[in-house]
C-alpha cells in the first residue's frame, strides 16, 4: 500500500519549500502520493490540489477579519480531505494562523504532523507554544537561533538550514537580462519588491510610485511573482502605476534582484533572497493602521527585517509603517547610491548573513530524511 502525505502551504515561499521537500521525498520513497493546499510550484510537482494556496494569502490582524468565512471554508475542506484520505503523515509549511489549527485537528485524527518553517513565536504570540508541544511531531527550523529556543520550550525541533541557500541564483547574465527587458545599462537599476500578496502590493505601491518619481536618474523595475497578474487582474499595475516610469516584470525575481544596484524590498522572505544574492537593500512594510497599533504591543524583537535578526544588528535600513513614504524610500536609495563604501560594507554584512544560513547538507534533503525516518518508525510500530 502506497504512502499518502498531506502537504500544505499558504503563500509563495511556503509553496516553494514544500515543492522541494515533495521532490526530495519522492527520491527516497518513489511510491508516495501527495495531496493538500497547493500553490503553482506544488501543483507542478504533482501534488493533488484540495485547496488553492492563493485563497489563504492575507496579512494583518485587521485585514484578515473580512476573509475569515472564506478561510474557514477552506479549512473545513482540508479537514474533510484528511478524514477521507487518512494520510500517513502531514507536512504543514508556514502560515501558522491556518496551519496550527489544522495541526490540532490532524493530531486528533492520529496523523503525525511535521511543521516546516517555524512560527515566529520567539517574536510574538508565545502562547502558541503549548499547542505546538501537543500537536507537532517535529518542527523543522530554517534559522540558526530557532532550534535551541524551541527545544528550551519543550518543542521537538531540528535546524535544517535555509532552503534558499541552495536554490537562489540568477538564470541570466546581467547583459542578457538588460537586453531582454530593454533596460538602460548606463543608469543604476533599482528593483522594487512590494510583496507576493495582492493586498500588500496594493498598500505598498503608492509610496513606491512616489519614490520612483523622486529618483529620475535611475531605472525603476518592479518584480512581481509568477502568476501575480492572473490573481490580481490584468489592469492591477496599470491602474496603480499609471504613467510612472516603472517597468513591471513577472516571474524573474532572482534575476531582477541579482542585477540591481539597490533593492527596495518588502520585509519578508525576499529580503533573505536579496541577502543571498548580495544586493544592497532598503526594507519596508505597511499594514492597516489598527493592525500596526495592535502589533506594537505584541512584537518583542529588536528588528523587523529577518536579515537584521539573523545578523543580530542593523545592517539594512527598515522603513516601517508611517516611515514608509516616497520621500524616505528615495532618500535611503540615494544615500546608498552615493556612498560606495556603504554599499561595500552592506555586501560584506549580507555575505555574513548568507554564511550563517548555510549548512553542509542540502536543507530539503535533510528535511526529507527526517520525515522519512518518522514514516518508517510509525510503520514499524504499526502507526
Amino acid at each position: 500500500m502506497s504512502l499518502k502525505i498531506l502537504v500544505s502551504a499558504g503563500e509563495a515561499s511556503g509553496d516553494l519549500y514544500a515543492s522541494e521537500i515533495v521532490e526530495a521525498l519522492r527520491r527516497l520513497s518513489p511510491g508516495v502520493t501527495f495531496f493538500g493546499c497547493t500553490g503553482p510550484r506544488m501543483q507542478k510537482a504533482g501534488v493533488k490540489t484540495i485547496v488553492d494556496a492563493a485563497s489563504l494569502s492575507v496579512v494583518g490582524l485587521v485585514e484578515v477579519v473580512r476573509h475569515i468565512p472564506r478561510i474557514y471554508g477552506e479549512f473545513r475542506k482540508m479537514v474533510r480531505a484528511a478524514e477521507a484520505e487518512k494520510p500517513d503523515l502531514a507536512i504543514l509549511t508556514d502560515s501558522p494562523d491556518f496551519h496550527l489549527r489544522l495541526a490540532k485537528k490532524l493530531e486528533k485524527l492520529g496523523v503525525p504532523v511535521i511543521y516546516l518553517i517555524a512560527p515566529q513565536v520567539w517574536a510574538w504570540r508565545e502562547g502558541r507554544l503549548s499547542q505546538m508541544r501537543r500537536s507537532l511531531k517535529l518542527l523543522l527550523c530554517i534559522f540558526p537561533f530557532e532550534e535551541e529556543y524551541f527545544r528550551r520550550n519543550q518543542v521537538q525541533a531540528a535546524y535544517i538550514g535555509h532552503p534558499l541557500t541552495r536554490i537562489v541564483k540568477p538564470t541570466l547574465s546581467k547583459e542578457d537580462f538588460f537586453r531582454k527587458h530593454a533596460l538602460d545599462g548606463s543608469r543604476p537599476l533599482i528593483t522594487m519588491l512590494p510583496g507576493s500578496r495582492v493586498g500588500e502590493v496594493a498598500r505598498h505601491l503608492p509610496a513606491l510610485v512616489d519614490a520612483a518619481a523622486r529618483l529620475p536618474d535611475v531605472t525603476s523595475l518592479l518584480a512581481a511573482p509568477a502568476g501575480f497578474a492572473a490573481r490580481a487582474g490584468d489592469t492591477f499595475f496599470q491602474e496603480r502605476i499609471g504613467g510612472a516610469a516603472i517597468k513591471v516584470i513577472e516571474g524573474e525575481t532572482w534575476d531582477a534582484i541579482a542585477h540591481a544596484d539597490v533593492a527596495l524590498a518588502a520585509s519578508g522572505t525576499v529580503t533573505i533572497e536579496a541577502a543571498l544574492l548580495g544586493t544592497p537593500m532598503v526594507t519596508f512594510y505597511r499594514v492597516a493602521g489598527l493592525s500596526w497599533w495592535m502589533g506594537r504591543f505584541l512584537v518583542r524583537v529588536p528588528f523587523y527585517s529577518m536579515v537584521n535578526l539573523v545578523a543580530e544588528r542593523k545592517i539594512v535600513p527598515e522603513l516601517m509603517q508611517d516611515q514608509m513614504t516616497g520621500l524616505s524610500l528615495a532618500g535611503a536609495v540615494s544615500g546608498l547610491l552615493q556612498d560606495p563604501p556603504a554599499q561595500s560594507r552592506m555586501r560584506q554584512d549580507l555575505a555574513e548573513v548568507a554564511d550563517k544560513l548555510s549548512t553542509r547538507d542540502d536543507p530539503m534533503e535533510r528535511a526529507a530524511i527526517l520525515v522519512n525516518e518518522i514514516l518508517n518508525k510509525d510503520r514499524a510500530h504499526g502507526g
